[in-house]
């Protein structure tokens, strides 16, 4: 099966609004329908904040994964945020999600992206095995820090 991925747009709202359903659900994130939504929204219609990617057939996306953009002096411009990646469990262990982290960096890199940045939980060590071998590392000396506003 290979990662196509499609640039997300409104009419994509319901498939990737259960999606991202279901892995708010398998990682215990607590959130509204309607908040939900507002979070999703505004990245469909085109806000320069961010981007969502279906993965797989548009008509029946096996996943998703959102790329948020920020600004840094450090690393000399223009870095993302991998803020959430999923794929159906269905289909995990094919290779997706690497061919996904692998693919998407280059293409981000080419638009003028300087860096990428994810998080991990301490004890996903899954996770943390998928993200090394799409070339992630944690950064000596940094932990992402977080203020709820």
């Amino acid at each position: 099966m290979s990662a196509v991925l499609t640039l997300a747009t409104p009419e994509h709202f319901d498939r990737l609004d259960a999606l991202v359903a279901a892995f708010h659900a398998e990682e215990g994130i607590d959130l509204a329908s309607d908040a939900r939504g507002a979070g999703i929204q505004p990245l469909l219609d085109g806000i320069p904040h961010g981007a969502v990617y279906l993965i797989g057939p548009p008509r029946a996306p096996i996943g998703y994964v959102v790329i948020t953009f920020g600004w840094s002096i450090e690393f000399g411009g223009m870095d993302g945020f991998v803020d959430e990646i999923f794929i159906r469990p269905g289909v995990r262990g094919r290779g997706i999600a690497t061919e996904v982290l692998l693919s998407l960096p280059r293409a981000l890199g080419e638009a003028g992206v300087k860096a990428l940045h994810l998080e991990v939980g301490a004890d996903n060590v899954t996770a943390q095995r998928l993200y090394t071998r799409a070339g992630f590392k944690l950064r000596d000396g940094y932990h992402l820090m977080t203020r709820m506003l």
